[in-house]
């Protein structure tokens, strides 16, 4: 069973995604749409990832042309779904990561004939807007949480008609980390006294802190836009810890304690690697925010303390039966 685990956990990391691009992260601002002034039934929008992309899907049958940022055509929606992206135009290049810092090819002219090349078949496609969202490293001036910090518009062309999608880019209101702090406390002080009537309760943490790790990573890492290159660094660490929680449920004694520092340790190194969810406003998760906050939470404190205690169980010096 080990090796059929090793395996499926590898399975999960070498999935079919890009291996490197510029995935959504946490982060303070949160872009709204308001409008998709376009006829009806033939374009869709939306924002992913708190302000990091922007996506449109175009109803099949339909043609939609997405407009840069000088005008150029950069984005083409096929009738048959086909999407389209203009390699002479600026944006393809910059749209490529969030601060749009690529260095432009020697042929993109945006005055140039278009040239396009093929992206994707189901006539949906996501990029980095830089329209949409906040691109310098200063926080804006005078704008307090909660208040409007630019409007945008993005131009489009549908079935020869123009379009476009308006919207605003907001300064989330700040969040406290301390009950997400205290949760995980909670669930460390849980799994001590738990300790104290159960020797498998460490076991069983490390267990429960492992799963949740490992459906959470795999879940942020699956939904990501496609092309986003999500990292594959905290799906590679759940599954360690997942690993050894089904090393831990299948061995006793020392074996167990040692697949438990595995599993939780992996399950708290995985928490640490986001551990900015407990207090960044706007998080690139499909859950409510909370249950995001809240599993990493768990994640830390069961993971941390089970981790703990089997440490300084597998140091503990054999005793003999009597």
């Amino acid at each position: 069973m080990g090796v059929l685990t090793v395996t499926a956990a590898a399975g999960l990391v070498a999935g079919g995604r890009p291996a490197a691009a510029d995935p959504p992260e946490p982060t303070r601002f949160r872009s709204e749409i308001e409008a998709v002034d376009a006829p009806p039934g033939t374009v869709d929008a939306r924002v992913l990832g708190g302000d990091a992309f922007l996506e449109i899907s175009v109803t099949p049958g339909h043609e939609a042309v997405v407009y840069g940022y000088q005008g150029e055509p950069y984005l083409r929606v096929r009738a048959d779904g086909a999407v389209e992206r203009n390699r002479r135009s600026p944006a393809t290049w910059l749209n490529e990561d969030r601060r749009g810092t690529a260095t432009l090819p020697p042929d993109v002219d945006p005055q140039a004939d278009a040239a396009w090349e093929q992206v994707t078949t189901d006539g949906t496609y996501a990029w980095h807007d830089h329209r949409i969202h906040w691109m310098q490293e200063q926080d804006p001036t005078g704008v307090e949480p909660g208040g409007v910090v630019l409007a945008w518009t993005v131009p489009l062309q549908v079935d020869g008609t123009p379009a476009e999608v308006r919207g605003r880019l907001v300064l989330a209101e700040p969040v406290s980390p301390v009950p997400w702090v205290l949760l995980a406390v909670a669930a460390g002080v849980a799994v001590v006294l738990g300790a104290r009537r159960a020797a498998e309760t460490p076991a069983w943490a490390s267990t429960a802190s492992a799963v949740i790790a490992l459906m959470m990573a795999w879940g942020q890492w699956a939904t990501a836009p496609a092309g986003s290159g999500p990292s594959q660094v905290p799906v590679a660490t759940a599954a360690v810890g997942f690993v050894g929680a089904v090393a831990a449920m299948e061995l006793d004694g020392r074996g167990q304690a040692i697949a438990t520092l595995v599993a939780g340790s992996a399950a708290s190194a995985w928490a640490l690697l986001r551990l900015e969810v407990l207090w960044m406003p706007v998080l690139p998760t499909t859950l409510p925010f909370a249950v995001d906050r809240a599993v990493t939470a768990l994640a830390l404190g069961l993971g941390a303390t089970s981790a703990a205690l089997a440490a300084w169980r597998a140091g503990r010096p054999a005793v003999p039966a009597a």
